[in-house]
């Protein structure tokens, strides 16, 4: 990742954190994100990634369409290989379960963000080979 793309990463994540989770300038203006911290799957390192997020109930869902790329994206990785994560939402960290959505869940969960979240519809015909994975990130009990 070059310096410019972490100056910009640092930015997004300062104007995120100032506006209760939604940034409120450039490209992803508006939309709901969080942080997710994962433990890398091969490095075993803390890694950062900035998702944006659909909700129902207590859950947060996010997809893993890695911006319409044809594999899946690196956290997914790490997600399936350790669930145990930490999330940040508007502007609190709190521990979390990750549970990788299949079948019907997975299904519903993707018609619901696409609902919340309609640019994710196209998607599915971006990424020929795979379905975009759906988690869902459940906050700790006692995080409330």
């Amino acid at each position: 990742m070059t310096t410019d793309a972490n100056a910009w990463e640092e930015q997004l994540i300062a104007d995120l954190r100032a506006n209760g989770g939604r940034p409120s300038q450039g490209p992803l203006a508006g939309n709901p994100l969080l942080l997710l911290y994962t433990t890398g799957a091969k490095s075993g390192m803390r890694r950062r990634s900035i998702l944006t997020y659909s909700t129902e109930g207590d859950s947060y869902f996010v997809a893993g369409s890695n911006n319409g790329k044809p594999t899946n994206p690196a956290w997914f990785s790490n997600v399936s290989a350790d669930a145990s994560v930490t999330i940040e939402v508007a502007g609190k960290e709190v521990p979390a379960t990750a549970t990788v959505l299949t079948g019907a869940e997975r299904d519903q969960a993707w018609d619901r963000h696409v609902a919340q979240l309609p640019r994710f519809a196209d998607y599915p015909a971006q990424v020929t080979g795979r379905t975009i994975p759906m988690v869902r990130l459940t906050p700790s009990a006692d995080a409330a």
